[in-house]
């Protein structure tokens, strides 16, 4: 009982990162396609401000989760490090690229060193979801197991890669979702178009992944997909599909700023049904999440750690939130710091 609450709360985090970590993610890889210095210029000034206050701060949900895998399920930790160290390494050098990219980039004066410092950002923006999809794409294959080595075929099936892609497309509907409303609250409405479409984009692309995804894992990962296909996943993934479709409405119509909240339930939902269609497992059909617990004593007190961060963190979590997506927080410009 207790190793399931923890696995719930292990899921709930998971889902944390993907929205949050997403919409960051999805605001970098917009930032790669935005085109030369000039062309690129308003979209990047738009992810600039509009990053600035909380792109550090996703990183607690991802702390999280490791936290409870290593401590929580140490067998499902070892398995995972130990079979996919490759795709997870490649995700964590972006991950740390990425945050030297766009920390220095910004107070840089030199064009070619701004240059350099926003590719690496944009690009990391890109490899680090998809590697960290890739992971989650072979753990729901079953390719990984207790015991399973390290090797090319791990990660790199058909499925790692669609999950890979469908992970970045996600942060790309979630981005372009952000950035719209962001540019109305900027007041640019020339980029309240220019994201708007690149909602629309990126939602076709999201959808026809999603049926492709459904069809690679019939074949190649039939309890997920019975999962997904079935009772309470299915649900989720309909509701979620609304969601989505909602989102794609909003951002054209005088309530956009809804358009956040239905983004991101659309992406919470599509996670949450992943992981329902995982139990009882952790790797399906080899590892189940009883299998995978470590010590009672580690659980209980995983869970009394999780309660406190939830009264300590959470609400300041939520009020930088809030703050910031009501225009509150704004990056302070030279003439402040001159004053």
């Amino acid at each position: 009982m207790t190793a399931d609450i923890v696995a719930w709360v292990l899921l709930l985090a998971v889902v944390a990162y993907a929205c949050g970590g997403g919409v960051d993610y999805g605001a970098g890889f917009w930032d790669l396609l935005a085109g030369g210095a000039d062309r690129g210029k308003r979209p990047r000034w738009l992810i600039d401000h509009a990053m600035a206050p909380v792109w550090e701060v996703n990183n607690v949900w991802l702390i999280f989760v490791l936290v409870i895998m290593w401590t929580g399920f140490p067998v499902f930790f070892q398995t995972v490090f130990t079979a996919l160290w490759l795709p997870l390494a490649l995700a964590a050098v972006g991950l740390v690229l990425r945050g030297a990219g766009f920390a220095l980039r910004k107070p840089t004066r030199r064009l070619s060193e701004r240059r350099i410092y926003g590719a690496v950002f944009a690009v990391s923006s890109l490899l680090t979801p998809f590697f960290l999809g890739a992971a989650v794409g072979a753990v729901a294959s079953g390719r990984v197991a207790p015991g399973t080595t390290a090797s090319a075929d791990v990660w790199a099936s058909t499925t790692s890669v669609l999950a890979g892609l469908l992970t970045v497309a996600a942060t790309a509907f979630l981005g372009a979702t952000f950035l719209t409303v962001d540019a109305s609250r900027f007041d640019a409405p020339d980029l309240v178009g220019y994201f708007r479409l690149r909602v629309w984009v990126s939602l076709a692309v999201l959808g026809a992944l999603a049926l492709i995804g459904l069809a690679v894992t019939h074949q190649h990962t039939s309890h997920v997909y019975q999962g997904l296909t079935h009772g309470i996943g299915l649900v989720l993934v309909i509701v979620a599909a609304v969601a989505a479709a909602a989102t794609g409405g909003l951002v054209a119509g005088p309530a956009a700023g809804w358009a956040r909240y239905t983004s991101v339930a659309s992406v919470a939902l599509v996670v949450a049904a992943w992981g329902l269609a995982m139990r009882p497992y952790l790797v399906p059909t080899s590892l189940t999440v009883q299998e995978a617990a470590g010590a009672d004593a580690t659980l209980q007190w995983l869970m009394i750690v999780s309660l406190v961060a939830l009264v300590l963190i959470g609400p300041a979590l939520v009020m930088l939130y809030r703050l910031d997506t009501h225009g509150v927080l704004e990056p302070l410009t030279d003439k402040d710091i001159e004053e």
